[in-house]
């Protein structure tokens, strides 16, 4: 064997034990995410909150690569943040994802059924490869982006901040009946909290000025628009919003 096979050997190795370190550091590091989370929920258990939802800590899955992020493909799972996330029309055939179409929103609790999770190029220059989980909605296939190619050949997976991998009605199930009653029919009810409005009709933006208890929050809610208001942490008022022009 001579000497350059050697070096280049050598270094091959190198380069697969650091990226081998990287994976073995960003496992530890979710692993420490969770510890800390569950110690937070001890801490408020322990201070006595009221608000059973802070006990709540849903599993995740920690993907740091394609075949980690298949994982979605073992579970349904529920999307966390309606109508935030676009998604593709997608072709499973050739694995092909039409960035220059937009499909629509994931809306708010929306069960997937992953069926495959890929990597894909937009098709503007310049844009870094994307991972999307594909999946199917009325016998049409789609694709949703949840990650983004890194500096180093990986990629930045952010799943975990979009799906829950355990259906939220048993991970809430400390919810009262009509709660659950008025989110599956996305309505927003007085005394419902902010939690409960997002699964309901999705992500919000608060007005400037109001404090964590009281304020008030707009929703797109899929074009319909909401405009709720907040009193000691509960809805106090529902009123129609201004469509975006």
């Amino acid at each position: 064997m001579g000497l350059e096979t050697r070096k280049n050997i050598q270094l091959a190795l190198l380069a697969a034990m650091a990226i081998a370190g990287i994976r073995v550091g960003v496992v530890f590091y979710h692993r420490h995410e969770d510890r800390v989370a569950a110690e937070q929920q001890k801490k408020a258990r322990d201070r006595g909150y009221s608000n059973v939802d802070y006990y709540v800590n849903p599993k995740k899955l920690h993907p740091y690569d394609l075949k980690s992020a298949k994982q979605l493909t073992q579970q349904p799972v529920w999307v966390r943040e309606g109508y935030h996330s676009t998604y593709f029309p997608y072709d499973p055939k050739t694995k092909r994802v039409d960035f220059t179409h937009e499909a629509g929103l994931l809306g708010p609790i929306e069960k997937l059924n992953i069926t495959d999770v890929i990597t894909a190029a937009p098709p503007k220059p310049g844009e870094r490869r994307q991972m999307l989980a594909a999946f199917q909605n009325e016998g049409k296939s789609y694709a949703v982006p949840i990650g983004i190619e890194g500096d180093n050949d990986d990629y930045q997976i952010f799943s975990d901040d979009l799906f829950f991998i355990e259906d939220p009605h048993q991970l809430y199930k400390h919810w009262p009946a009509d709660v659950w009653q008025a989110v599956d029919q996305h309505e927003v009810k007085p005394g419902m909290n902010d939690l409960q409005v997002d699964f309901a009709v999705g992500m919000g933006i608060p007005d400037s000025g109001g404090s964590e208890d009281d304020r008030t929050v707009r929703y797109a809610n899929g074009g319909k628009p909401l405009v709720v208001v907040f009193r000691n942490g509960k809805v106090a008022e529902v009123n129609p919003g201004t469509p975006a022009s």
